[in-house]
């Protein structure tokens, strides 16, 4: 697909489970490939099959309507003259099969107490929460959502954000998440699409994206992992809670979140030093056995980036390459990795 001064050209399969978030700068054709996929951009060339449905070739072009889809805008364009529910009901009849019943998606999104309002006695992340159930009450099978929260405040992005980990945790729906929010992407995000200047420069699993030594991808000010973990245990005398994750746990400090609840944790590279023999003192309390899987280039020609494989999951140390001389370290080696930094992502 091509403008004046932009050409957009993309190949990609993606997962039909989870949220894949589209990240990137401003400009770099995210939203532009999710109208493509909703059917919006008439003029697009492609193809685009769906769950072995096609929408699109150079024969066939499915209309918008006619594509199973929900679609989240920035802003919530609800109907003003319509109450919540009514908005809710008119978004029913567009429904052809009832994956989601409307009972289950104000309970998804806490809107039960608002029904009976318009649109103009909504808070802004309110009128949000109520544009989500909107596109859910179509019973989408997929459900396309951009910058969803990009027009909100601190606070109501933080308001929105636990009913968006709903809908990952309870509905079987693929979502298309388009943001240029790193702590949405790291929060949210099962998978990753990064796009620059119309190009796609890296997708996959975010773990192995964000963990990857020969990727220069980063969600935010550095490098870091992002690790799926439970609350295992709480350490009251302390104020500490162990989170457990495949292959491992951490402390960190307790930030109120009961036993149980799955979490996600950032683990940044600059928080990872590496040694040969676990620490019998030391004030690092996080200090586990690995393996190093890869050694690449960081930001600075004195320093590197170590890929160590801790059970099930990678995680990334920046080390000086004197240390990484020193302590001979190479593919296959075993070292203990001290985990200075981590914290929940909320």
């Amino acid at each position: 697909m091509e403008w004046t001064g932009f050409r957009l050209e993309v190949d990609l399969q993606l997962s039909g489970h989870g949220i894949t978030a589209i990240f990137g700068p401003s400009g770099s054709g995210k939203t532009t490939l999710l109208r493509c996929i909703a059917g919006l951009e008439k003029s697009a060339q492609g193809f685009l099959e769906f769950n072995g449905e096609t929408w699109q070739n150079r024969q066939l072009f499915m209309p918008v309507h006619k594509r199973p889809i929900g679609y989240v805008f920035q802003e919530a364009s609800l109907f003003p003259h319509l109450t919540v529910l009514d908005n809710l009901r008119y978004g029913q009849k567009r429904a052809a099969e009832k994956i989601v019943s409307l009972d289950q998606v104000v309970a998804l999104l806490g809107i039960g107490h608002l029904l009976e309002r318009r649109p103009e006695r909504l808070s802004g992340g309110e009128r949000q929460r109520v544009g989500i159930a909107r596109a859910l009450a179509v019973s989408p099978r997929l459900l396309l959502m951009d910058e969803p929260l990009a027009a909100l405040d601190l606070a109501r992005k933080q308001e929105i954000l636990p009913y968006l980990e709903r809908l990952h945790d309870e509905l079987d729906i693929p979502v298309l998440y388009v943001t240029h929010a790193p702590d949405e992407v790291a929060r949210l995000a099962d998978h990753l699409v990064v796009m620059d200047a119309g190009l796609v420069t890296a997708v996959g699993p975010l773990p192995e994206i964000l963990s990857s030594v020969d990727l220069p991808i980063r969600i935010g000010e550095e490098r870091e992992v992002v690790l799926d973990a439970v609350i295992g245990e709480i350490d009251a005398e302390w104020h500490l809670a162990r989170m457990d994750f495949e292959g491992g746990s951490l402390w960190a400090r307790d930030r109120g979140i009961d036993i149980g609840r799955r979490v996600r944790v950032r683990v940044p590279a600059s928080g990872v030093s590496l040694a040969l023999q676990p620490a019998e003192q030391s004030s690092v309390i996080n200090s586990l056995p690995g393996q190093v899987e890869a050694i690449g280039e960081a930001e600075h020609p004195g320093l590197c980036l170590v890929k160590v494989r801790v059970g099930a999951v990678s995680i990334l140390s920046r080390v000086t390459r004197r240390s990484l001389a020193g302590l001979q370290i190479e593919p296959g080696k075993v070292v203990w990795v001290q985990i200075k930094s981590a914290a929940v992502i909320e």
